[in-house]
């Protein structure tokens, strides 16, 4: 088990970011990153900074049937990186992607970095979703 400063389970910390992601809103998954947080995804895209940012990038999560699956995950310190798999349903079909991310956390189990890894060509629609 690795852990942030003041002890709290990284495990425990991306399994409960991957439950926000499947049963949250915004605001809730915005709340799991510190005030002055940096969020990059994917990678080499605009950074947002900032709960205000990120909750608005996640705003188009919100209403949407999503459900998060945690692959593999490795933790070093206040750091983890972790492959998962995003199953988002939509009215006409299904959007399919297994990300990587890699998150920093603070002393209190807020993330301050998360980097995404992936690009369009790793978004799948499975057969009979088109």
């Amino acid at each position: 088990m690795t852990t942030t400063a003041s002890g709290t389970d990284i495990q425990a910390l991306v399994t409960g970011y991957l439950t926000a992601i499947s049963t949250g809103r915004s605001a809730d998954i915005a709340a799991r990153y510190a005030p002055d947080a940096r969020l990059e995804d994917p990678v080499g895209s605009e950074p947002r900074v900032g709960r205000e940012q990120i909750e608005e990038f996640y705003r188009g999560l919100d209403g949407v049937d999503t459900s998060a699956e945690l692959i593999t995950l490795r933790t070093a310190g206040s750091e983890a990186a972790f492959h998962f798999r995003v199953t988002t349903s939509l009215p006409d079909r299904t959007i399919v992607i297994e990300p990587i991310d890699v998150m920093t956390f603070d002393e209190d189990g807020l993330i301050t970095s998360m980097r995404a890894f992936w690009s369009p060509a790793d978004v799948a629609v499975p057969q009979g979703d088109r």
